[in-house]
């Protein structure tokens, strides 16, 4: 019950490279059907190609030598075809791109590419009757084909031998890689329904790293120059480096009376890639942790970690030193930690929601781009004291069922982990300045 992956599929080799594995049934296959030798010959060779430029369509050596290439370049190009089976756009003088500009149709050059490395498929190979295609389908659509097994042919095939056995079945299926969530869905509740003990899904490409494909990563990525280009995405495991040299911001501040310079190195797009703490009075052991600490952080945020999850982790940390800050934004902080974490809040993610001071454009920078330096001014008498929370409607329960309760809680739930509890009905407090307010019973913990 298990269907061959592909017509051709690609070995991907521990040590680098690609090891092409044809399947050898499908000769077999077409002399069951009645199909002559020469017309064999002739499929085969359409879906593993032929490894080479001679005999091409529309590559004659009449026709290279009319578009102005020489004995030495097609020499190098023959030598490229045969130790790769491809014509690809790193194929030398003679490639795609060339062709293109000495005058061939994107037809042609499709044509040209299918003789040199094959379709991959027997669909629409010269002499098979249509409806033979049937015979050669496989899990994955195979090269420039578009057939396939379906997925649920897959557990229709398991569940015809299911009776028979006593334990569930080790067998894979697969699915392409467009596969929503709701047909995978579908997949499993029809096979609840036909008596499957157990179903193994795998959506083709969602792994980083797949040993068997049918196809190489180059012809994956597309040989066409005309095609759009994918957008980049950083998977998992994979590190976004940084440029050889790039700008960043040196800022230094007076930190519970030690002063503490924060630098940032920036990806081209201006997005936080590094950090560097610097303390240079303090110890050697404290300075050795905090550059250890700072390079843990960098390496997160280039293998994708979010800037957003360290501040919100980091902020409101307590440890010595602490105290009275002189940056023109943030007064004071619990550590160094949750100094540097406010700065690269504000700085990179826009956040002010535990600044002291909000920071402003003055009206000369208001139109220029992100970058301009932000300008403290003084809060209103109002912005100290903590917003004072809607009245609820009177219609909504009290029992935490309805909006009002849920609204509640979602707010508290946002709070920083630094509030202490209530000294007096134990309730949590939410921060009100730089102290702490019960919701509870009112009371204030440091402030009045």
């Amino acid at each position: 019950v298990e269907p061959d992956f592909a017509l051709v599929k690609w070995k991907k080799l521990a040590g680098g490279g690609y090891f092409k594995i044809i399947n050898q049934s499908s000769p077999q296959a077409l002399r069951n059907l009645g199909y002559i030798p020469e017309a064999i010959e002739d499929i085969v060779n359409y879906a593993l190609g032929h490894g080479t430029l001679q005999g091409a369509p529309h590559l004659s050596m009449a026709d290279l030598t009319r578009m102005g290439y020489r004995d030495e370049q097609i020499r190098e190009a023959e030598e490229y075809v045969k130790k790769f089976k491809s014509l690809d756009a790193s194929t030398p003088h003679i490639n795609p791109a060339e062709l293109r500009k000495r005058g061939l149709t994107d037809e042609q050059i499709r044509e040209i590419q299918i003789y040199v490395r094959g379709a991959e498929t027997v669909e629409g190979a010269p002499h098979l009757k249509p409806e033979h295609y049937a015979v050669f389908d496989c899990a994955n659509r195979c090269g420039i084909g578009k057939r396939f097994i379906e997925p649920m042919g897959h557990v229709r095939m398991m569940a015809a031998v299911q009776p028979f056995l006593s334990g569930a079945i080790s067998k894979t299926i697969n699915m392409p890689k467009e596969t929503t969530v709701e047909e995978i869905e579908r997949l499993y509740v029809e096979s609840w329904r036909l008596g499957l003990k157990a179903v193994a899904i795998y959506r083709d490409g969602s792994k980083l790293s797949q040993p068997l494909s049918n196809q190489s990563d180059d012809q994956a990525s597309g040989s066409s120059e005309s095609a759009a280009k994918p957008e980049k995405v950083l998977r998992r495991g994979q590190k976004r480096h940084l440029p050889q040299r790039r700008h960043g911001v040196t800022i230094g501040a007076n930190v519970g009376g030690n002063k503490v310079y924060l630098r940032t190195g920036e990806y081209e797009d201006g997005q936080l890639g590094e950090i560097f703490i610097d303390m240079f009075k303090a110890g050697a052991s404290y300075r050795s942790l905090l550059n250890c600490f700072a390079v843990a952080v960098s390496m997160g945020l280039q293998y994708g970690v979010p800037l957003e999850k360290f501040v919100d982790k980091f902020v409101y940390t307590r440890f010595e030193p602490a105290g009275m800050v002189d940056h023109p934004n943030i007064k004071s902080c619990t550590s160094v930690l949750d100094y540097v974490f406010r700065v690269l809040g504000m700085e990179y993610l826009g956040r002010t929601d535990f600044l002291h001071v909000k920071p402003a454009l003055t009206d000369d920078s208001a139109g220029e781009d992100a970058g301009s330096i932000p300008v403290a001014v003084s809060p209103e008498p109002e912005a100290t004291e903590a917003a004072a929370p809607e009245k609820p409607d009177e219609d909504a329960p009290a029992n935490g069922n309805g909006h009002a309760g849920d609204e509640l809680d979602q707010a508290l739930a946002s709070m920083m982990g630094d509030a202490p509890n209530c000294d007096i009905c134990g309730h949590i407090t939410v921060r009100n300045g730089n102290c702490y307010k019960c919701l509870n019973c009112g009371n204030s913990l440091g402030c009045s």
